[in-house]
């Protein structure tokens, strides 16, 4: 039986395209083919003419159009994303309540969601292609926006889910609740709703906490908020977050981003709510070491001095 491994990458990076084609032709020799998307294999050429249109290697991928995913989302035993977290997110939208595992390859700058760096492609590539890796699912959001009592918009996260003041010179004001209870009110900049694997990104810029990846929860982080009480909270996983928007000035607005990537103008009187997902997203691993090392490296902390803890005799 074919097995068959998809390969996402970041079209407008060079390295990329260099990367794509060492992977192409590292699962060919192990048997397995290759599966890409029509659109990525065009930004390939545009920019590595040379290095891709000598290489019959693309003749013995199967090149597919984007429209055809939904078909091969469960055809895919694996995917291998080739870019920083940027790209990782893209996939975890295009791949989420599949069973394909994402295998992500830093070329970026933290990659933190990545589990393995450009440097070390060739090892990756050959244990994804003998299946030597974990599976490890991650909480996501699912993302619902109410308004006059009307659903009119669902999303999806991995990250987080934010509220943003669209306006430079005015805050957005807003009431935050848990479980359909009230919290607190305030004006701010804006609200994040984010997932422990979120919590090392726009979170943790705006001040939240981090969460270890295995510890299940879901967190909220008021942007600049003008209040006594805005500390970051953190609840359960099977709570439900809620961020009611205020009538606002007409020439005033605010706006939903899931993942920085899809944006929905919230009226005012809306209501967003996050809640666990029901689609969680499956990271393949190579390395079995604890958070705490992956976080001290990617964000290059400094631990010279610490002793460890005394042993017992």
């Amino acid at each position: 039986m074919t097995r068959h491994i998809m390969v996402l990458l970041h079209p407008q990076r060079d390295e990329s395209a260099v990367a794509a084609v060492s992977v192409f032709k590292a699962l060919l020799d192990d048997g397995i083919t290759p599966v890409v998307l029509s659109d990525e294999i065009v930004g390939i050429r545009a920019r590595q003419a040379e290095a891709v249109d000598d290489e019959p290697i693309l003749n013995h991928c199967t090149i597919i159009d984007p429209s055809e995913l939904g078909e091969w989302k469960n055809a895919c035993e694996l995917v291998i994303v080739l870019g920083g977290d940027g790209t990782i997110l893209r996939a975890a939208e295009r791949f989420h309540g599949s069973g394909a595992p994402l295998m992500g390859i830093n070329l970026g700058h933290v990659g933190f969601l990545a589990e393995s760096e450009k440097e070390d492609l060739a090892e990756a590539v050959h244990r994804a292609s003998q299946r030597d890796y974990s599976v490890e699912e991650r909480l996501a959001l699912d993302v619902s926006v109410w308004h006059e009592g009307e659903n009119i918009f669902n999303a999806w996260a991995l990250n987080e889910a934010t509220i943003e003041k669209t306006s430079k010179s005015r805050m957005i004001d807003v009431v935050l609740g848990v479980d359909a209870r009230p919290v607190s009110s305030f004006g701010c900049d804006g609200v994040i709703l984010a997932t422990p694997t979120g919590s090392t990104a726009y979170s943790f810029s705006a001040g939240g906490p981090i969460v270890w990846p295995e510890v299940e929860a879901l967190i909220l982080v008021p942007i600049s908020a003008h209040a006594l009480f805005s500390k970051p909270l953190v609840v359960n996983p099977t709570s439900r977050l809620g961020v009611e928007i205020s009538q606002m000035n007409p020439e005033f607005s605010a706006v939903l981003w899931c993942d920085g990537r899809r944006a929905l103008e919230l009226p005012s009187g809306a209501r967003v709510e996050a809640t666990r997902s029901k689609s969680p997203i499956r990271l393949a691993r190579l390395h079995t070491g604890p958070f705490t090392d992956r976080l001290v490296a990617k964000f290059r902390l400094p631990v010279s001095g610490w002793r460890g803890p005394i042993k017992e005799a």
